[in-house]
């Protein structure tokens, strides 16, 4: 990097905090911080949860996939996340919506108090909340491992100057701090990524490149499921990503809360899955050809390598600014969930004298828990090449893949109609044996076999355990009342007014989403 790289970065830093800045106006309530207020347009929530959905992991760990193995980083990746959010877009993006227009809540698990129990709501929240800073933690680890690559500069202090930046914007401006900067880095990775396509093209045969390079990689680069990456695996990531990026590990369930209406979360949801099927074409074709121009035994490098040696200065600040841009999106977005579920869920649960906040001590608690949530994933980040967590691309498939099914199937699953009979029991028992599912097939089972457990196995498993025994034990033990059902009327119901009067709906206990009372409230 050179001064004009430094300035494009540099530059870059500056308008994320005067976006955070400017926001700041916006957020006079907890509403406003972690939901917008539910005035965001769809397709600014649209192209927020497009963002919000990936990191520099992309460059790093999925590069590493896109040299080694082909288009299967595609097949087994993006292709899957479009299909699962297209699927969501009518099944959960409406009803996560009227979760908080109905229910008037400010964190997407405020509700499972009165779905299902305050246990239920604890455990999930705990285990999200924990699970997230080791996610996020990999995210930065990533963008640093970049940013050593590029500047020199050591892990760790890549990792305190692009949580620092974020900290400021996100802290200072909530959720349409969050949006308003993804959308910049939309833009920012848009240009970005063409730059870096024309490069390759240019290095190799032009234009003809798109369809000549393939005879000139090996034949594992055009199988769509290969190595590790199986159909097995691909069905059971599908599966999934479902859950994941339609609201399972939460962040993205922001962006749908934060739309007026339900049928623009609706299209919120369509703009992110077509972004997914189409735009990370554009990004993975560099890494697939990366082979023809770069020798590297660091797969993971390969991109970063690529991008100094093809690109003008400027040019590769801009594509550093893009790489900055993923990261910076996922972990403000992760950072504002958590601080929701931290500051409405959890503390609530622990201290009385929480749930009589105000308005405005709420808002100061919830800039506080984002910057607590920020600093520890940051150390965290530290750890995340250790021997316990193993590199970044495992946390990431393995820890986060086989861990979310079991925290986000009773969120999910119990908004939905059929599942009506699935309560408290089936709620918690699911949660817990499919955390004991991911332990045993992870550590004991895994090294007791020879070879190991295969990668698809390891994520699956604990997803498939937390659904059926969610499913069974609701059919065996159903605990249906007429107030659980009156939420699910009330979510399901295509009517966008206010929950029906006298139904047992939950209404935040602190620093309320909104002012407004819900009829026939009750603790």
């Amino acid at each position: 990097m050179n001064s004009l790289d430094w300035a494009v970065l540099i530059g870059y830093f500056g308008v994320m905090v005067a976006i955070g800045v400017w926001s700041h106006k916006r957020v006079d309530n907890v509403s406003d911080f972690f939901t917008a207020g539910g005035k965001m347009p769809w397709w600014l929530s649209g192209i927020s949860h497009h963002m919000s959905g990936y990191s520099a992991v992309m460059f790093t760990g999925y590069a590493a996939i896109a040299y080694q193995w082909g288009i299967t980083s595609y097949v087994t990746w993006s292709f899957p996340i479009a299909i699962g959010i297209a699927i969501g877009a009518n099944l959960f993006a409406p009803r996560l919506n009227r979760v908080r227009s109905k229910l008037r809540v400010a964190s997407p698990l405020e509700y499972l108090k009165n779905r299902y129990n305050l246990p239920t709501q604890q455990a999930l929240a705990w285990s999200g909340v924990l699970l997230k800073i080791v996610d996020v933690g990999a995210k930065w680890a990533a963008i640093a491992t970049l940013l050593s690559v590029f500047t020199g500069v050591s892990l760790n202090q890549g990792i305190l100057i692009t949580g620092a930046v974020t900290a400021v914007y996100c802290t200072v401006g909530g959720l349409w701090a969050d949006a308003l900067t993804e959308l910049g880095q939309f833009i920012i990775q848009f240009v970005a990524g063409i730059a870096m396509l024309i490069a390759v093209l240019n290095e190799l045969d032009g234009v003809s490149t798109l369809w000549s390079a393939w005879d000139d990689l090996p034949d594992t680069h055009t199988e769509p499921t290969v190595g590790p990456y199986t159909m097995t695996f691909l069905l059971a990531y599908l599966f999934i990503k479902t859950f994941e990026y339609n609201g399972g590990m939460w962040n993205q369930a922001q962006r749908y809360m934060a739309t007026d209406s339900a049928r623009s979360a609706k299209r919120s949801a369509r703009l992110s899955a077509a972004l997914w099927l189409v735009w990370p074409l554009v990004l993975f074709f560099p890494m697939w050809v990366a082979p023809l121009v770069v020798e590297t035994d660091k797969p993971a490098d390969s991109y970063a390598l690529m991008a100094e040696q093809l690109l003008p200065h400027g040019l590769l600040g801009l594509v550093i600014v893009g790489f900055f841009s993923h990261t910076m999106a996922m972990c403000s977005s992760d950072a504002n969930a958590i601080a929701a579920v931290v500051t409405r869920d959890i503390m609530p649960a622990i201290f009385k004298q929480v749930r009589q906040w105000s308005s405005r001590t709420g808002l100061i608690a919830a800039r506080w828990a984002t910057l607590l949530f920020l600093g520890l994933s940051m150390a965290i980040a530290t750890q995340v090449n250790s021997d316990f967590f193993g590199d970044i691309i495992t946390v990431v498939i393995k820890w986060v893949a086989g861990l979310m099914g079991p925290i986000a199937i009773p969120l999910m699953l119990g908004l939905l109609r059929p599942f009506r009979t699935s309560g408290p029991t089936a709620a918690l028992v699911s949660w817990a044996l499919g955390l004991l599912a991911f332990y045993l097939v992870n550590y004991p089972i895994n090294e007791a076999i020879d070879g190991g457990v295969n990668l698809e196995y390891q994520v699956s498993i604990p997803l498939a355990v937390s659904l059926v025994l969610f499913v069974v034990i609701g059919y065996l033990k159903p605990e249906d009342t007429p107030e659980r059902d009156a939420i699910l009327d009330s979510l399901n119901s295509d009517d966008d007014g206010p929950g029906p009067a006298g139904a047992a709906l939950p209404v935040p206990e602190q620093g309320a989403a909104d002012s407004r009372p819900v009829a026939g409230a009750t603790d």
